[in-house]
């Protein structure tokens, strides 16, 4: 992946060391235990998954000091490079629709931090809080992607920024509201369904980040989207389950399976058209 020249975002903020408590709500530990077993194969916050979003208001969390990652810092400068590669491509497609584009912050932490969504924590994957409009990620979840997910590759990795900055998009738009709205007045199933729907939407908008982020500045090289492609496939709801439990719930989704996530990773890719990526209107995912 051909980034190195990148300019690097000035919206980073590095938690590194801090830490903080645990908050806003109560639930049995075996809840507990099955949220962050989901979340951490997944990259969905636990917290969503135990309602603690809607539960957490932005008053009660307070974020440590943050500062610039060191200059000699690899890792995190990849990964400041990649977010504003994610900002050059929001912007331009905001503005050409007429719309101001918000970038989000991205925050890097180790073990825990507290956010808008209530206490962040390493298990949890990287994730994206609309409470504060951050993408939170603990760098070490890298090191999982590579050996647990084995899906190795700088452009894997970009991946995992993208859909996380796509869900900002999501929330920008909207989307995010509308169906979390919804999601307080239909069954489970139903809930989980759209759930699926909203990650393959950031998927989608992932690969229209990777589309346009190579026509602008010729980032990608030879085997990069198929890394991207494995990554998305590693974490499909179907093979995360056959991994931890042995057995294949489709009504228990809530992202999408392996096929699903990589199809419509490739349609953004393949289009860069954010209208071919309304998952909410079409019958088959």
């Amino acid at each position: 992946m051909r980034i190195d020249d990148y300019r690097d975002s000035d919206n980073v903020e590095d938690r590194r060391g801090g830490g903080g408590g645990f908050g806003g709500g109560s639930v049995g530990i075996g809840g507990v235990i099955l949220a962050l077993v989901v979340s951490y194969f997944t990259g969905i916050n636990p917290l969503t998954l135990l309602g603690f979003i809607e539960q957490t208001p932005l008053a009660q969390h307070s974020a440590p000091a943050a500062h610039k990652p060191p200059a000699d810092d690899a890792s995190a400068r990849f990964v400041s490079k990649v977010l504003a590669s994610t900002e050059d491509v929001w912007h331009a497609a905001f503005q050409a629709n007429g719309r101001r584009y918000e970038a989000p912050k991205l925050v890097l932490f180790s073990h825990s931090t507290p956010t808008a969504c209530g206490t962040g924590k390493a298990a949890m994957g990287p994730f994206y809080c609309p409470g504060d409009r951050k993408v939170y990620i603990d760098l070490a979840f890298y090191r999982e992607l590579k050996t647990r997910f084995h899906a190795p590759g700088e452009f894997a990795q970009a991946y995992v920024i993208a859909h996380e900055v796509g869900h900002h998009v999501q929330n920008l738009l909207g989307v995010a509201q509308q169906v979390h709205e919804t999601q307080r007045k239909v069954s489970r199933a139903e809930a989980n369904a759209l759930s699926v729907r909203m990650e393959l939407q950031a998927d989608c908008l992932a690969g229209i980040w990777g589309r346009r982020a190579d026509e602008m500045r010729g980032i990608l090289e030879s085997g990069d989207l198929e890394a991207a492609l494995n990554a998305a496939a590693a974490i499909g709801d179907d093979r995360l389950q056959q991994q931890s439990q042995g057995q294949i719930v489709p009504e228990s989704f809530t992202h999408g399976s392996s096929a699903q996530r990589v199809r419509w990773f490739k349609r953004g890719f393949e289009s860069g058209d954010i209208n071919q990526c309304n998952t909410f209107k079409t019958n088959t995912l």
